[in-house]
Formats: C-alpha cells, structure tokens, sequence
C-alpha cells in the first residue's frame, strides 16, 4: 500500500491569486491530516502561456504563505517524452486518431452540443478518415476506448473528515478529447494521470472546476494501466460579484496583496486557515 501523497500543480500562465492560495492551504492541511507527503508539480505544458519567471514567482508565493514541499519539484516541461510514449501507444492501439479541424469547423459542426467545459462538443468528424500528413491534433476514440473498458468506471470521492463515497465516472459526455496537439505531445488530461501514477499521489485535492475532468481521467487510468487515486474536489474562491477569481479575468494577485501591505497572516485567516 502506497504511503499517502499529495500534490499541488499550479501553471505559471499568471501569478497566483486567493484561489490558489486556498488550494495550496488546503492541500497542505489535508497532507497534515493524513501525515502525507506533499509534493509542488509545474504544469508547465504550454510552450506560449508559461514562462520560467512566473515559475519562480509562484514558488516565492508559496514560500510566502508558509507552505513547504518535498523535492524535486516536478517540471513536466521535462517530462515531453513520457507522454510522447504514451501517445504513441494509444495510437498503436489505434484508440486516438488526427484532427485537422479549425475551432471555427468544429463550432459549425457541433451546433449546440457542449462538453462540461462549455467548448463545442466534437462531432467525430475526422474519425475513421485518412488525414493527410499535416498539423494535427490527436482525439480520444471515445467509443473505442468505452469498448476495451470491463466493468464500471469508479473513483473514490473522499471528503476531508467525512466518509468517502464511490462514483461512476462518465467519460462519453467529453466526446472525442484531444490528449496531443500539433506542438505538444499531450494534453492536460494525459499529462496529469501520467504524472500522478508516477508520483505516485494517492490523493488529489482540486477545484470543483475540474470534477467533471476526473471521469476522463479516470478513463485514461484504466486504457493505461494506471492507478486512480481518491479524489477531494473543493468550493471556489469567488469575487464580490460572484465570479470564480481567473488568471484571465486579472484576479487580484498575491504579489499585489503583498505589496499593499496584505501578511500571509491576513491571506490565511481570510481564507479560512488560520492566522500562523
């Protein structure tokens, strides 16, 4: 039995704001909990939106709330060929095939169909066509892929001092998912399950905003042998009017509370951890 393991696994796409120090706090105090290890992962996968200034901006960040990691820190901008291996192998499977469809192409197709992210669901399109060599994507066979799987697809969903529940993961509602772009051997989706297997986490604590991936995840686990951990989906850190605080939407970030004067304290206490 694996020892218990935590991770969190921030993109430096922007500078942290209070929903991420709310994961990051939380994270911590559920590894307290469990007396788990908790480990720091970059996902850094983005060759555009990440950069290794912002990198070293949210590990100040963290260090500034107090919170301390095991090493090494995991940069999966290193980890490129892993999940180029992995593709491959599904694609040897032949359980992803290439995708030359535009955004605009799919939107027109798709209609009103949505994935649990809002994005127009994927009709299929370039299934079972011969593609050209050219830029591409690579798609999850969706249906193929439910037909190799035995037995339901579950994970356990545990609550921080509450009983832990068993879940039915549905994959189908995301359709075809890309899991490899023309410029990146991978996807969110595909790095994060490869990642976790190898880190060896045995618990995951996430935003609500992610739920819905975990029966994706769940799926890739069993095409790939991997393990799946429990999983702890938490509330959002929302603004006054509501909103969910986004890098996109220029959330107030933590180095602008510093720099007002804001203690890692004050950040703490407001969010609910306490003021050491």
């Amino acid at each position: 039995m694996l020892s218990p393991r935590l991770r969190f696994a921030p993109s430096p796409n922007g500078r942290l704001h209070l929903g991420h120090a709310y994961s990051a706090l939380l994270n911590a105090e559920i590894a307290r909990t469990l007396q788990a290890e908790l480990l720091l992962r970059i996902e850094d996968i983005d060759p555009v939106r990440c950069r290794p200034e912002l990198t070293e901006a949210l590990i100040a960040d963290l260090a500034w709330l107090g919170l301390t990691f095991s090493e090494p820190v995991w940069r999966q901008s290193a980890r490129m060929s892993t999940y180029r291996a992995a593709l491959d192998s599904l694609r040897e499977r032949d359980l992803i095939y290439p995708c030359t469809c535009t955004r605009r192409e799919i939107q027109d197709a798709a209609g009103e169909a949505r994935d649990p992210d809002g994005a127009a669901l994927y009709p299929g399109t370039c299934r079972g066509k011969s593609v050209p060599e050219a830029p591409h994507a690579w798609r999850l066979d969706m249906a193929r892929a439910l037909a190799l799987c035995e037995g339901p697809l579950t994970y356990i969903a545990f609550a921080p001092g509450g009983p832990d529940a068993v879940r039915a993961a549905d994959p189908a509602r995301w359709g075809d998912a890309v899991l490899g772009r023309k410029d990146v051997p991978t996807s969110y989706h595909l790095a994060v399950v490869l990642d976790d297997a190898a880190q060896g986490i045995t618990h995951v604590v996430r935003g609500q905003d992610l739920d819905a991936a975990t029966d994706l995840h769940v799926l890739l686990q069993r095409l790939l042998g991997l393990p799946t951990p429990r999983y702890h989906h938490h509330g959002l850190i929302r603004d006054e009017a509501g909103a969910k605080l986004s890098k996109s939407l220029r959330s107030e970030a933590l180095a602008a509370l510093r720099e007002r004067g804001v203690s890692a304290g004050e950040v703490r206490a407001r969010l609910g951890f306490g003021g050491a």
